[in-house]
């Protein structure tokens, strides 16, 4: 919708799963925190049109998920400025909502849904912006919000390195800085003053990691893209303005000068575990030198959002690796299968995990059972940790196959990478300009350790990269292959690095913890 000088509004009527069901909500949202900029200026016949073209959005259909919100925030904003709104809708909107809650401050975004950054910049974020302007008229919601938001806190906190810098998961990482939203709105809705200090640090270092990014389109707009302007990791609902967004973080500029925000100092994160399992989310999330990795458990359902597969079902995210999105399946380096197992028939058209069909977590690995075609089944456990991470696949193939299983992206600016060290059974190479290092070792009796160049504009980090994988092949049957790949962004690396990983008879040595291979006795 545009409001031009004469009021006539532009955009049409709305339509049941309209894109402008998305849009209204900013208003909604300025009609509660700048009611004298964005209502009190008009005159009373340009109110009665906005009014009248934002209560449309109670009578039409929305997707069953974080969208409900937004009739909310119209129907509040509404309220907030004393027009006409639907008390109805918001209770029925809220309750649904309320059925997405899985416990521990994590919701779904929707019945069959991922769990990602939604929860956070969408349900928790208007959550407590609802919780700070109805806390008078519905206390009991607003507590409860608030309770929830705490909790959610506590885990989701373990989603960013010290140095602000969110971990890339899911969809729409293209509105980049709304990953720190709900700190923002934490504030706002005055969930815990005392940590105020912490929160504005991870704000403000947030915001300074990519103010440093090349976010900018030529004309000084923000690109669709993460940290370099990539349409190709973008989704089908994205459009130039779908970046801003990530505005959403600007809030604290709607807080009174004698805020609290803007007193204290910037304080560091608090003390968190290296390694975080979380049997709500069935994610682990492992910390070492300022890199944050998580290992999801993987999804029963699939949707058609674009990348689905490499942006929720890859084994490992870093935020210093990032992840990358395929030119297409067609080959490896078109694919780009980072932290991935890709499967072939003909070493040209690839299949990777979509979704599983059975798993199991705990706190030592990730089980996961998928199925990239009705000749292949794959059980793969996935044992997380830092820098090094084992994958123990159990493949059973009624065709011959050609498999190839990928660590982490490396930045490769100008093709500077440069093997740091191989053995037999397997190599690392580094960046140069960042001094990462990531790598690839083969326990397995077959298969061999190699370095592979994707096609350009994949990864959402780095323009170009490389990978360090493990390739093979097997005839009809069933196999057995273990692999381990590292990641450190703290380049002093030693003779032994190799050593932290090693396979017996009977079990598998990764730092020094045992894993007993009778769990592939399934």
């Amino acid at each position: 919708m545009v409001l031009i000088p004469s009021m006539q509004i532009i955009g049409g009527d709305l339509r049941n799963y309209d894109q402008k069901i998305v849009e209204l909500s900013a208003i909604g949202y300025s009609l509660l925190l700048a009611p004298d900029t964005f209502w009190n200026s008009y005159t009373n016949k340009e109110k009665e049109q906005i009014g009248v073209y934002l209560r449309q959005i109670n009578k039409v259909e929305a997707f069953d998920c974080n969208w409900l919100f937004f009739a909310v925030i119209v129907n509040i904003g509404l309220k907030n400025v004393g027009e006409e709104f639907s008390q109805e809708v918001i209770d029925r909107n809220l309750n649904r909502i309320d059925s997405f809650y899985i416990g521990e401050g994590w919701y779904k975004d929707g019945d069959v849904a991922h769990i990602d950054y939604y929860v956070s910049f969408a349900i928790h974020f208007y959550s407590l912006v609802y919780a700070w302007a109805m806390e008078k008229e519905d206390p009991k919601r607003s507590r409860i919000y608030k309770e929830r938001a705490q909790l959610f806190m506590e885990d989701f906190i373990y989603w960013f390195s010290e140095d602000g810098q969110g971990l890339p998961y899911g969809r729409s990482m293209t509105y980049r800085f709304s990953q720190i939203a709900f700190f923002t709105a934490y504030i706002l809705a005055d969930v815990d003053r005392e940590a105020t200090g912490w929160i504005k640090g991870i704000i403000m270092r947030h915001f300074r990691y990519w103010f440093k990014q090349p976010l900018l389109n030529g004309d000084g707009t923000l690109s669709v893209g993460y940290t370099y302007p990539n349409l190709n990791m973008s989704e089908n609902y994205n459009s130039p303005g779908s970046p801003y967004w990530g505005l959403k973080s600007f809030l604290p500029l709607a807080f009174p000068a004698d805020h609290l925000f803007w007193k204290v100092e910037e304080e560091a994160i608090p003390t968190l575990e290296s390694n975080k399992t979380d049997s709500t989310t069935e994610q682990t999330i492992c910390r070492k030198d300022g890199q944050v990795v998580l290992f999801p458990s993987g999804y029963f359902h699939t949707n058609d959002h674009n990348h689905v597969e490499a942006k929720y079902e890859k084994f490992a995210y870093s935020t210093h690796f990032g992840f990358s999105v395929p030119r297409s399946l067609y080959s490896l380096s078109q694919g780009a299968f980072d932290s991935m197992l890709a499967l072939s028939f003909d070493g040209e058209q690839f299949m990777v995990k979509r979704k599983v069909l059975e798993k199991e977590y705990t706190d030592d690995y990730i089980y996961m059972k998928w199925q990239p075609n009705v000749d292949v089944t794959v059980e793969t456990w996935i044992i997380p940790g830092l820098p090094w991470h084992a994958r123990i696949h159990k493949i059973h193939t009624e065709k011959e196959l050609l498999y190839a299983d990928h660590g982490f992206s490396l930045n490769n600016e100008g093709n500077q990478e440069r093997l740091v060290s191989k053995d037999q059974s397997g190599l690392l190479i580094k960046d140069p300009t960042t001094e990462y290092v990531t790598g690839a070792k083969n326990l397995g009796d077959s298969g061999t350790t190699d370095v592979l160049y994707p096609n350009s504009n994949t990864n959402l980090l780095y323009p170009n990269t490389s990978l360090a994988y493990v390739k093979g092949n097997m005839s009809p049957g069933t196999h057995t292959l273990i692999h381990a790949f590292f990641g450190d962004v703290n380049n002093e690396l030693n003779a032994s690095e190799f050593d932290q990983v090693s396979l017996s008879k009977d079990s598998f040595t990764i730092h020094s913890k045992e894993i007993n291979l009778s769990l592939l006795d399934r």
